[in-house]
């Protein structure tokens, strides 16, 4: 079973890195930053910071574990807290970048706020409320 890793990329504006993806024929929607764990990876946390390079061209902090699902494919997916201060999505280098038929990547710099990631079509929707929650509580503070 394919195992994938996210980070919640807090920035030093106290924001966070979602991707926006638009694709024809369907609503937008948000994502966190991350993909799959590949063979090649040392660990899950190797492959996130690989992720990270290839998606934003960034380099982060992983502050700790923050939250795993199972997804609708039977995917274990494993959400980190992380600080990011520097990042160039014109930069990316990831394989699904090279590809037209997969719509649009867009890198935003989201407030984070409850209200902010409420407004969002935040995939899976598990992480969005999650997410709120951890921020209600005042967890996610000076990260």
């Amino acid at each position: 079973m394919k195992q994938r890793v996210r980070a919640i990329l807090i920035t030093p504006a106290g924001t966070t890195l979602l991707m926006k993806r638009v694709r024809p024929g369907t609503d937008p929607y948000w994502v966190v930053v991350g993909g799959g764990v590949e063979d090649s990876d040392a660990s899950p946390e190797d492959a996130l910071l690989r992720e990270i390079r290839e998606e934003i061209a960034g380099d982060a902090d992983l502050v700790r574990p923050f939250h795993q699902l199972q997804n609708p494919a039977g995917e274990k997916e494993y959400f980190y807290l992380a600080r990011i201060a520097t990042w160039n999505f014109a930069d990316r280098t990831g394989p699904e970048f090279e590809r037209t038929d997969r719509g649009e990547y867009i890198l935003e710099e989201v407030p984070l706020t409850a209200e902010a990631i409420a407004g969002l079509n935040l995939m899976p929707p598990e992480i969005s409320s999650v997410l709120r929650d951890a921020i209600a509580r005042g967890e996610l503070a000076g990260l």
